[in-house]
């Protein structure tokens, strides 16, 4: 076999052991190939007056590193508006804050187009190609149109919507004839498989086999591969000196208290305004555990340019204002809610000095935040993951305490026996948890892949 080529829509490896923040396609991405010498390609993040095709090329971390610029128009009509506006919230089942363009339509198809003019020219005979999510699904339709014969797999990173969800999407029948192009197609979970399955079935008059399915004259393997993340490397992280810097410090902000903590990217289908409400009903339900607690929530930013990102985050202000002004005293507050994002080293800290995590997305592919959190815990003394049944990482952690996270009251009394749990249980729970953690982790994900495309 040949190199390895990962291609993506953003390409940002960090520069240095735990530069990244929580998760991500970026950590998985770079430990999926490190072994094979191979190439990531994709967005380098910077626009241009006007596309030139102009690659950019370095190594990083015994990884080829090669980028292109896009265009404003580009971005605005690509990225900002059917990768963003359209698909994102159309796949996390939030159609109320789908925009329908055909712009946006006309930009996601040419970038695709440029993404397979630019990358066709670095493809040697054996090598395979590996593209990873929704921003790219017709890329292998574009490359096989330029004579691309390579085997190309494809990773789909969020949820696959409901038959009756993707119908509304104009030219959707074309979005899933570009899947079949494919050599081998990759969800996180059953769920998200068997909805593509049924799309298949009733709105291309496909047929579905044991490992794969058939339409529009084509055939493509479908495949269930959970993502996870490096364990050992963030084992190393978590063991680091600015990891026992953090945990020290935040242990010494808690003045006898207990953390509950959520850690995201500031983002409507993380279910952040639902799970402050879930807080607050913890703390209205258990007055006598008031001022023995409170919530960090760090909310990195993301997409400020959208409306439903700016309406979001005000929502949110506004949420932590009503919560602190209704609960407040003059020595505690009940919301530390912070934008800042942090080092993965820093974060293991953090993770580490929680007695609990709310992991509580509305819809969620996988979620690593969920798997970073059971990693970086104190064997003898572990806290209590919370996770929504909605997120993907929920069909593998059996073991944390499942919610709806639509529900405040199942929030609140998740929070009340997290904090009330005793050690044996904790203890058991997070042993299973890590277990699954380290034995179903990037390597495993990225082998399991690999392997399958290869066959």
């Amino acid at each position: 076999m040949g190199r390895l080529i990962a291609v993506s829509n953003r390409v940002s490896p960090p520069r240095e052991l735990g530069e990244s923040s929580a998760g991500g396609l970026a950590m998985a991405l770079q430990a999926a190939l490190k072994a094979s010498d191979g190439m990531w390609f994709g967005w380098s993040g910077a626009t241009i007056p006007e596309f030139t095709g102009k690659l950019s090329i370095e190594r990083v971390h015994d990884v080829t590193i090669a980028t292109v610029d896009l265009d404003h128009q580009d971005y605005e009509e690509y990225y900002a508006g059917y990768a963003n506006a359209t698909i994102w919230p159309l796949f996390h089942y939030r159609i109320d804050l789908t925009e329908y363009d055909r712009s946006f339509g006309e930009g996601y198809d040419r970038v695709n187009e440029r993404f397979a003019e630019t990358l066709t020219h670095l493809i040697a005979a054996d090598d395979i190609i590996w593209v990873h999510d929704y921003h790219l699904i017709p890329l292998a339709r574009e490359l096989r149109r330029r004579g691309v014969a390579n085997r190309i797999g494809f990773f789909l990173h969020i949820p696959w919507p409901s038959r009756q969800l993707l119908t509304t999407l104009p030219h959707h029948r074309e979005l899933v004839r570009a899947i079949f192009d494919y050599d081998l197609v990759g969800f996180h979970t059953e769920d998200w498989l068997q909805a593509f399955t049924r799309y298949v079935i009733s709105e291309a008059d496909g047929a579905v086999t044991a490992d794969g399915a058939s339409a529009f004259g084509k055939s493509v393997r479908l495949g269930v591969f959970p993502i996870g993340i490096d364990a050992r490397e963030f084992g190393d992280a978590a063991r680091s000196d600015a990891a026992r810097g953090t945990f020290e410090r935040m242990r010494a902000s808690l003045a006898g208290r207990k953390m509950i903590l959520g850690v995201d990217r500031l983002d409507y289908s993380k279910g952040l305004e639902e799970r402050f409400n879930g807080y607050e009903q913890y703390l209205l339900d258990n007055e006598e555990h008031r001022q023995k607690v409170f919530l960090l929530q760090i909310a990195m930013l993301s997409r400020e340019g959208v409306d439903a990102y700016r309406d979001l985050r005000t929502r949110l202000d506004a949420a932590t204002g009503r919560i602190n002004g209704a609960f407040s005293t003059f020595d505690w507050v009940p919301v530390r809610y912070v934008n800042t994002g942090y080092r993965r080293d820093e974060l293991a800290g953090i993770y580490r000095a929680a007695n609990a995590a709310l992991v509580t997305p509305l819809r969620d592919g996988m979620n690593l935040v969920a798997k970073e959190f059971v990693a970086a815990q104190d064997p003898e003394d572990p806290g209590v993951l919370i996770l929504s049944r909605f997120a993907g990482a929920a069909s593998q952690m059996r073991e944390a305490l499942i919610v709806n996270p639509f529900s405040r009251e199942e929030i609140a009394e998740a929070i009340r026996l997290a904090l009330d749990m005793p050690r044996p249980e904790r203890i058991a729970r997070w042993r299973a948890l890590k277990a699954g953690v380290d034995k179903d982790d990037v390597y495993a994900w990225s082998d399991s892949f690999i392997a399958a495309l290869s066959a």
